[in-house]
């Protein structure tokens, strides 16, 4: 007679019935190791099947190899789920990748701009089908988890992470949130708020991050200490959350930073008190890559307080990556001895398992090959050029209010492209791009702006390129045939994280000299590439004809060139105050008579009014 299959393996069981099952059946090894998320470079049978682990990540940029295809991803993900199957209870695994802007590690996926873009539109809706498509490529790779949204809401523009937040105003970053549908489907009415949810199989599990404050930390230090009463803090960091439940938010990530001097990844009252049972959050609490391993100096040194404290603190899954047998032999201990209770891993590993049966994994554990060729597809390429677009902030147009710079002509003689941003698909897509910290040149797929602009103005115009112009080149080529206008572009390098902190952001490579010396002779619209408002002086301001905040709008250029030259309006306003000098630094939005931006939050012009 056949032996029957255990109840958590019904699909049609109720999922808590499921989850109250299987975690009867697991040793408190196999608990312990279903808390545990490893790097994928230490992934193989003996983690996976051995020991139980439960989840895998790719941290920026490991990839299976270089320039490695969805299919090479799925492959991969496969065989790690093949090994996890074969376990004695054959849990699945969840694998995790920062798709922060897109499906970012892929090499040839649509990049879409990076949050700070996408709060300048304003739009939702547009957020909501970015989620939609990035979910699709995201799966199509094999993985079922993103590390995103960043719901962070960024009070200092010296900040490194800055680009990866929406707004300085909360109610925009809650506005925005709507992205949280789009990568997990939407719940059906009833949906009990903070419960986790997940549609499908073309759905990924999202992670709203990271809790708590991380945008408010003093002097804009990434992982520094925000200091605040609990009222600001709930009023300004916090009240993203509950949007994000309300729309099942499988996980949340906590913060690298402190609140008041306490880590966040050792905070009971912020993690369980707060997050789990003032805000009713039912899902997983992951930690921050070797987040724990900060809580203790020299970093990682006294290992067991750093586990027994996180775990306390009510983090439920803890991001390794590496030192996973430390991890579940201290992790055992610990609870052996009764310094972390039973009934806390309990609570963790119900959780693991609420989000693993909440996402269908169970039932299809294996990518879909079916969705491979929409990576990259032109449909999804259409709808990042539509979102760089409608992304765009018209800052000035034209010197007399009465005259426009802005369209340019698509059918002038010559024109200059200058700058050291116009051809480079690294630096328009920023940091977390193929790697952590992004590069520059052609790191993946897409179109830069000097090609948009190429391909836009057609074969009557001349277009010249000078990455580095000088006075005596300039000279030369303008004395050969005058130009009619110059596109000068230029920003920021990619960063990611602390290396991204800044006390100097005048524009980087010299760009306001650059600026100056075109503007001196060519009329001049400037492009400005970045993750945050950077210095302009204000007599550079009155040289130039006009000027647009481009963000970093990840690989289709060809949105710059719709605006640029009339074939779309300019939509976007400032999700951000742009500051007149750094020392206004922090300047928000409701500061009274000191606030005083060179343009406030909500400012952007349009050419067709």
């Amino acid at each position: 007679m056949a032996t029957e299959a255990p109840l958590y393996k019904d699909p049609t069981q109720p999922v808590e019935a499921r989850v109250k099952d299987l975690l009867s059946r697991m040793t408190l090894q196999e608990k312990a190791a279903q808390m545990a998320q490893i790097e994928r470079q230490v992934a193989a049978p003996a983690t996976l099947t051995d020991l139980s682990i439960g989840s895998v990540l790719s941290a920026g940029g490991s990839a299976p190899r270089h320039g490695a295809t969805a299919e090479d991803w799925a492959d991969m993900v496969d065989q790690m789920q093949r090994w996890a199957l074969a376990s004695r209870l054959g849990i699945p695994i969840i694998y995790g990748s920062d798709a922060v802007h897109g499906h970012n590690n892929l090499f040839g996926a649509t990049i879409f701009p990076h949050n700070v873009g996408l709060g300048a539109t304003r739009d939702k809706e547009l957020a909501r089908r970015i989620g939609e498509a990035t979910a699709l490529e995201v799966r199509a790779s094999g993985i079922q988890w993103t590390f995103a949204p960043c719901v962070a809401v960024c009070r200092d523009l010296r900040w490194g992470r800055c680009f990866e937040c929406y707004s300085e105003e909360p109610e925009i970053v809650r506005m925005m949130t709507s992205i949280v549908s789009g990568l997990q489907g939407s719940p059906p009415e009833g949906h009990h708020s903070g419960y986790p949810f997940l549609a499908g199989g073309r759905n990924v599990i999202a992670c709203a991050k990271h809790f708590v404050g991380d945008g408010g930390t003093h002097k804009g230090k990434n992982e520094g200490n925000t200091i605040c009463s609990y009222e600001e803090l709930e009023k300004i960091h916090m009240s993203p959350y509950p949007d994000c439940f309300d729309q099942g938010v499988c996980t949340v990530m906590a913060s690298y930073s402190s609140w008041n001097g306490e880590p966040l990844h050792s905070s009971r009252f912020l993690i369980t008190d707060v997050l789990k049972n003032k805000l009713g959050f039912k899902g997983l609490v992951v930690s921050d890559w070797e987040g724990i391993d900060r809580l203790c100096q020299p970093q990682g040194s006294n290992y067991r307080y750093c586990i027994s404290a996180s775990i306390n603190a009510g983090i439920d899954m803890i991001m390794i990556p590496f030192r996973y047998d430390k991890f579940l032999e201290d992790l055992i201990l610990l609870v052996e001895s009764g310094e972390i209770p039973m009934l806390r891993i309990d609570d963790a590993v119900e959780r693991i398992l609420r989000v693993k049966f909440v996402s269908g994994i169970f039932e299809q554990p294996f990518s879909d090959r079916s969705l491979l060729d929409i990576v990259g597809c032109k449909e999804h390429r259409l709808l990042a050029r539509e979102a760089v677009r409608k992304s765009l902030v018209l800052l000035k147009n034209g010197k007399d209010p009465k005259k426009p710079f802005l369209p340019l002509k698509k059918n002038a003689k010559r024109i200059l492209v200058a700058g050291t941003h116009a051809d480079d698909i690294g630096y328009q897509c920023g940091g977390w791009t193929i790697t952590w910290h992004g590069d520059s040149g052609r790191i993946t797929t897409g179109t830069s702006i000097l090609e948009a602009i190429r391909e836009i103005v057609g074969e009557e115009t001349e277009v010249v390129h000078v990455p580095n112009p000088t006075a005596s080149t300039l000279l030369a080529l303008h004395q050969q045939e005058p130009f009619s206008y110059a596109v000068v572009v230029v920003g920021e390098v990619p960063y990611a994280e602390f290396l991204g902190d800044r006390t100097d952001l005048s524009i980087p490579f010299n760009g306001h000299d650059t600026i100056s010396l075109i503007a001196g002779t060519i009329p001049t619209v400037v492009l400005l590439v970045s993750g945050r408002p950077l210095v302009v002086e204000p007599q550079l301001l009155e040289k130039i004809e006009a000027m647009v905040a481009v963000w970093l709008p990840g690989s289709e250029g060809g949105g710059v060139a719709d605006c640029l030259f009339g074939d779309y309006d300019f939509h976007g306003v400032l999700p951000v105050s742009w500051f007149r000098s750094v020392d206004q630094l922090p300047l928000n939005s409701g500061s009274g008579a000191s606030y005083d931006p060179l343009y406030p939050i909500g400012f952007g012009l349009r050419m067709f009014d």
